[in-house]
C-alpha cells in the first residue's frame, strides 16, 4: 500500500512508519527511494515535515491509548490535512477471541498467560467519533463495516495474523499445539467474522 501510495503522488513525498525493525529493514530494500521509512513508534511520532494525509489500515487496534495515537497524528498533519484510516472496531474476531481465550485457560498453556493483558482496543464509531472531534478534528465520519474472511490455509493465518500476540508469552514448544487447539474450537471451515472500524476526518 505504500508502495501505491507513493505512485499516486510523484511529485510528492511519503514517510512509512512502522515500530518493528524487522517491517522497516523489509520496507527500505522493498520501497527503495520512492519512501523515507522511519522506525518509530506512533506515540511519539516525528516526521521531518508536516503531511497532507495521513493513511493506516489495521495499525490502531493495536494501540491501547487512542487519545495518544490520535493526539500525534493530529500534530503531524497540516492545516487542512486529512486523516484516512482503518483498523479493528467493536466486536472483531469476537468468536475466535473466545475460542483463543478458551483454550488459553487450559492446561499448558493456562500458566503462561498468568497476568496477560489482551494487547488490543477494538473501539466503536460513536466513541471513535467523540475522540476525534475533542481532539481537534473536524469532519469527522466514523462507521464500522462487517466483513466475514475465509482463508484459504486458517493456521497459517492465524499463527501470523489473529493469533499472534497470543503466541508471545508461549514457549516455541507450545506454539503449534496452541494454534491447533484454537482451530479445533473454532469453528470449521473456519470464517472469521471481522469487523472494521473506518475513519475519515480534517485537521482544522
Amino acid at each position: 500500500m505504500t508502495a501505491e501510495l507513493a505512485e499516486g503522488v510523484p511529485l510528492g513525498r511519503v514517510y512509512a512508519v512502522d515500530a518493528a525493525p524487522s517491517i522497516v529493514e523489509h520496507a527500505l530494500a522493498a520501497l527503495g527511494p520512492r519512501a523515507t521509512v522511519l522506525c518509530q513508534d506512533l506515540l511519539e511520532l516525528s516526521l521531518p515535515a508536516p503531511v497532507d494525509l495521513v493513511f493506516s489500515n489495521a495499525t490502531f487496534h493495536w494501540i491501547e491509548d487512542h487519545d495518544a495515537v490520535f493526539q500525534a497524528l493530529l500534530g503531524a498533519l497540516k492545516p487542512e490535512g486529512r486523516l484516512v484510516a482503518q483498523c479493528g472496531g467493536h466486536g472483531n474476531v469476537e468468536a475466535f477471541i473466545e475460542a483463543a481465550s478458551w483454550v488459553a485457560d487450559q492446561d499448558p498453556f493456562a500458566g503462561h498467560f498468568q497476568g496477560w493483558h489482551r494487547p488490543w482496543h477494538f473501539a466503536t464509531a460513536e466513541e471513535t467519533t467523540a475522540r476525534l472531534e475533542r481532539l481537534g478534528f473536524a469532519e469527522v465520519s466514523c462507521w464500522l463495516q462487517p466483513k466475514q474472511v475465509k482463508p484459504l490455509d486458517p493456521g497459517a493465518f492465524v499463527r501470523t495474523v489473529c493469533l499472534v500476540r497470543h503466541l508471545d508469552p508461549l514457549p516455541e514448544e507450545l506454539r503449534a499445539p496452541f494454534v491447533e487447539r484454537v482451530l479445533a474450537r473454532a469453528n470449521d471451515p473456519l470464517v472469521l467474522e471481522y469487523v472494521r472500524l473506518n475513519m475519515v476526518a480534517r485537521k482544522p
